[in-house]
């Protein structure tokens, strides 16, 4: 059998609000379709939601924030065929927290060894839970995870993370604090897709955006938002693992993900052409045969 796993997390699904408009309308489509299917399960006193679709190897898919198990509707089909998957929800505001959720999650659908694949916010979770649990991981998948705390440490990383906090992170904490959500959105999307993106927002995927939007206001407010990760503890990860990244994606990500390919040289790397931090939206048939032939091997 085999899952998808959708967590709500940090950074994954602005940059496709601009670039990919024209193909939203289908996987909305195919998103209402499997929002019928979705399950409820309480774990660590929080009800959780996922999908579950398919047979085969567990994959669980871990969406990026102001995301939902929407992210992977061009996915889900493509897996399925082959494998289990789980759609998770995951509604707190640390990766280390969500991490534990997970765990407790799996422990309840009975699911001892899984294939993960994270996407931004969630490629973090999915770091933490695999250097917890190293025994119950397959494989990773993790497209760009925000490993913020890194940056200070990288050759112009200081003034990204500067500049991430206060053009972006810090105001849009600010706005929600105003009770103003759409002045948080405007925000956020200035700084992922360039200013005045919001209004080119199609009204559909702007719903989707509003949806998940409390995950967002409890992730910009968080004191932790970003905890640290240890480099010695991913060193230790005995496991394969498939590096995505977009070629366009913001600069604090490439330096991440420049930092991530050092520290784990047996690692496959796959760089979408022309693609930006919303690469799973953007270009999901390059992502998902990458993917596909990742897991296919492991």
């Amino acid at each position: 059998m085999s899952m998808k796993l959708h967590v709500h997390q940090l950074m994954g699904s602005l940059l496709l609000l601009l670039l990919l408009s024209a193909g939203f309308a289908a996987q909305q489509a195919e998103g209402e379709r499997v929002s019928a299917l979705l399950k409820n399960v309480c774990v660590n006193g929080v009800e959780l939601h996922y999908l579950e679709r398919g047979s085969g190897i567990p994959v669980i898919l871990i969406h990026g924030g102001l995301g939902d198990y929407r992210e992977w509707n061009s996915q889900i089909g493509r897996i399925s065929n082959h494998y289990r998957n789980n759609a998770v929800i995951l509604p707190d505001h640390s990766a280390i927290v969500e991490a534990r959720d997970l765990a407790a999650l799996l422990d309840a659908l009975k699911l001892e060894r899984v294939h993960i694949m994270g996407y931004s916010y969630g490629a973090l979770t999915a770091l933490f839970f695999a250097t917890e649990h190293p025994e119950r991981v397959c494989s990773l998948t993790l497209a760009e995870p925000p490993i913020l705390r890194w940056l200070p440490e990288i050759a112009g990383g200081q003034a990204e993370l500067d500049k991430f906090m206060e053009t972006m992170w810090r105001p849009a904490a600010e706005a929600f604090r105003r009770d103003d959500p759409e002045a948080a959105l405007r925000i956020t999307c200035d700084y992922f897709s360039g200013k005045g993106s919001y209004d080119q927002v199609p009204a559909e995927f702007r719903q989707s955006l509003m949806d998940n939007i409390q995950e967002w206001k409890a992730l910009t407010t968080s004191r932790d938002a970003f905890p640290m990760l240890s480099r010695d503890s991913l060193r230790s990860l005995k496991l394969p693992i498939l590096l995505l990244t977009g070629e366009k994606t913001l600069a604090p990500l490439r330096m991440i993900n420049n930092a991530l390919t050092h520290l784990l040289p047996d690692a496959e790397q796959v760089t979408i052409p022309g693609a930006t931090h919303d690469m799973w939206i953007e270009d999901p048939e390059r992502c998902g045969q990458a993917t596909a032939n990742f897991l296919a091997k492991h």
